[in-house]
């Protein structure tokens, strides 16, 4: 099995621990609904603690693979892009998890896409407080 493979079992199980061996420890997580990027494993794995508890009847539906250009700009890396449909608090979602790969098949960059815009919403709000909730980022409403 390829590390899209085993990424793909690990979300199908909701297997956190399975994150460990198929991330980089600097790896990068670009959310649909927050600017700046997830930097580092313990955030990431957080996060993805958060999005197995908030998204329902999550599948994958598809896949390709192929080449990217890595955001750094370091030239072009292998990479998947994985197709899934779930739902949040009712509204169904259509995504594309954009992996790329180090040089020994681990994800450095991970990017998700997801329409449609009522969707990025319901998504938006039921992560923000679900991260509050679990101490990963402060209340956005008790800044001063």
């Amino acid at each position: 099995m390829d590390t899209a493979e085993r990424f793909q079992a690990a979300v199908e199980e909701h297997d956190l621990t399975a994150l460990d061996e198929l991330f980089t420890e600097d790896v990068r997580f670009h959310s649909p609904v927050k600017y700046a990027p997830f930097d580092g494993l313990p955030a990431v794995k957080g996060l993805f603690g958060v999005l197995l508890r908030t998204f329902e009847d999550f599948r994958y539906v598809g896949r390709l693979d192929g080449t990217a250009e890595t955001g750094a700009g370091g030239g072009r890396v292998p990479s998947a892009a994985l197709f899934f449909r779930a739902a949040v608090n009712g509204r169904e979602i259509h995504g594309v998890d954009l992996l790329q790969f180090d040089g020994a098949g681990r994800i450095e960059e991970f990017t998700v896409m997801v329409r449609p815009q009522s969707a990025v919403h319901a998504l938006g709000e039921a992560v923000t407080a679900a991260l509050v909730a679990d101490g990963i980022v402060p209340d956005p409403a008790a800044r001063g």
